[in-house]
């Protein structure tokens, strides 16, 4: 089942395992059932005890006892399930099965490994079957799981399970990402192809992320200012990020906000500035020039500003930053939706990415500017 957020893809999942277990084995009920999510915390606090979760919705004369410790479910018929996470796909090799749910599919970091090991434990019973829940992203394996004429998919907006919603979700978050490339994803459940000429894919993306970090060395804060203020006006880029003791460089948060006029923005700055014990702010300042300087430090005159000025497109100054990351030097320390869904988009036109933008002069300035004397060099008189 593809679907957007809350679009109750974790309730049909749920129900799903359900009638696999209360159908007779003889009428090609499931007794052996894996459970997979992202993390083995993700399928227990979604998938397993979630206000939609297998708990949730079971009837009080068949709801499965619970057994953390085991990693496990049973059933009061004696059916069990089994919890795996996608984080370590080793631990589905030996275990066998005749049916499987699988959660937020798009999401796991080792899909490929992890969907392979389950294929080949998918060997009990007369039809082993399994479902897939998942918000719709193009990766390789779900591209190939929808080409796969053995794959029957379902979809499910947001709108469809708005009673289920609180208003404001609706109100807010749906108004704001309509029509939008991230909402069409989000909210309608739709497979939205990634532009073939942007400088990073979303396997790259899902390639250099991670949940833990080094010892920081330098943190900076990267700016990419407006030229006006309003609803309609560019937003302001303002993206964390810092230099491990690895060497590697790590993008920490993105605090980029949009309507606000320059002493709200510079406010913005200051926060993550200090929020993050920042050593530098770098901006650009191809657009006001010296106000940008005078506006950010009028807020907090003790930060160390550095002003960056644009010689060259904006696609020429991403590309050896796109090269970072391809050989492996940049991680994202969590998911930034709005600035991947521009990084992976972005393609030299349309409208302004500034939270690329913001990301492009820190990292240029963190990694491909290092500020320190150049080794000596001879020179022939």
């Amino acid at each position: 089942m593809l679907g957007g957020r809350g679009a109750g893809k974790t309730r049909a999942g749920a129900e799903w395992v359900r009638t696999q277990v209360e159908t007779p084995v003889a009428k090609g009920g499931a007794r052996h059932i894996a459970l997979i999510g992202e993390t083995y915390g993700a399928v227990r606090q979604v998938m397993i005890e979630g206000p939609s979760g297998i708990l949730a919705i079971s009837p009080p004369d068949f709801r499965p006892s619970f057994l953390p410790s085991r990693n496990l479910l049973v059933w009061p018929n004696g059916a069990k399930a089994q919890v795996f996470s996608a984080e370590r796909p080793d631990t589905l090799r030996g275990p066998q099965f005749d049916a499987a749910w699988c959660d937020e599919l798009a999401k796991w970091r080792n899909d490929d490994a992890t969907w392979d090991m389950l294929q080949f434990g998918l060997r009990l019973g007369q039809h082993p079957r399994q479902v897939i829940t998942t918000t719709p992203r193009p990766t390789a394996l779900i591209k190939r799981l929808l080409a796969d004429r053995n794959c029957f998919v379902s979809r499910a907006a947001t709108e469809d399970n708005r009673e289920n919603l609180a208003p404001g979700f609706m109100e807010k978050v749906v108004a704001r990402y309509q029509g939008t490339q991230l909402g069409r994803q989000e909210l309608l459940g739709e497979m939205v192809d990634e532009e073939t000429d942007a400088l990073w894919s979303t396997a790259l993306m899902a390639r250099q992320r991670c949940k833990t970090l080094p010892v920081l060395e330098r943190v900076l804060v990267a700016l990419d200012p407006p030229a006006s203020s309003g609803p309609k006006a560019d937003a302001c880029g303002i993206v964390v990020l810092a230099l491990g003791v690895d060497n590697l460089a790590y993008i920490l948060d993105d605090c980029t906000v949009q309507g606000l006029g320059p002493t709200g923005w510079a406010k913005r700055v200051v926060a993550a500035y200090r929020d993050y014990h920042a050593s530098c702010l770098v901006g650009e300042v191809n657009q006001g020039g010296e106000l940008v300087r005078e506006i950010v430090l009028r807020e907090a005159p003790d930060i160390v500003f550095r002003p960056v000025r644009a010689k060259v497109g904006k696609m020429l100054r991403a590309e050896p930053v796109a090269a970072l990351y391809e050989r492996g030097l940049v991680f994202h320390h969590g998911e930034f939706e709005k600035l991947e869904e521009e990084m992976c988009s972005y393609v030299g036109h349309g409208q302004s990415p500034d939270r690329l933008d913001a990301l492009v002069w820190g990292l240029t300035w963190l990694m491909l500017k290092p500020n320190k004397p150049s080794a000596p060099k001879m020179r022939r008189l």
